[in-house]
């Protein structure tokens, strides 16, 4: 009988020690789409990924529709490096810059982008809500 349990038991632990958790693996792709949009230069669909804060903030930050905005930023555009999944908010590590993501009903969004870090301060983010 222990032999069953141990046998039982095995699966689960393999699942839970190799596999990335569903919240970061979708904030991932939300991140890795964000990015190939900006290296793509397709404004409009980078913008479908910031939360609505963060599109309002930016645009009226700017006075132009977020496109427009967001062209103008030039952002970096690397590849994520790491990242870190809290709840429904998560960090991504780019190779220059981070990414500021939170997770909402239809998924989920970029709420900073273009962020660097600062000595014992909040991140500076060129776009943020």
């Amino acid at each position: 009988m222990a032999q069953w349990v141990a046998v039982a038991t095995l699966p689960v632990g393999l699942l839970l020690s190799g596999c990335t958790p569903v919240g970061e693996a979708a904030a991932r792709i939300t991140g890795d789409r964000f990015q190939a949009a900006l290296r793509d230069d397709d404004w409009t669909g980078a913008c479908q990924l910031f939360s609505e804060e963060a599109r309002g903030n930016l645009e009226s930050a700017s006075g132009q529709p977020c496109p427009a905005a967001l062209a103008d930023l030039h952002l970096p555009t690397g590849p994520a490096s790491s990242i870190e999944v809290w709840g429904d908010n998560a960090q991504v590590r780019l190779e220059a810059g981070v990414l500021f993501l939170a997770k909402f009903r239809l998924g989920w969004k970029v709420t900073a982008a273009g962020c660097e870090p600062r000595p014992d301060r909040p991140y500076d983010c060129a776009v943020e809500g």
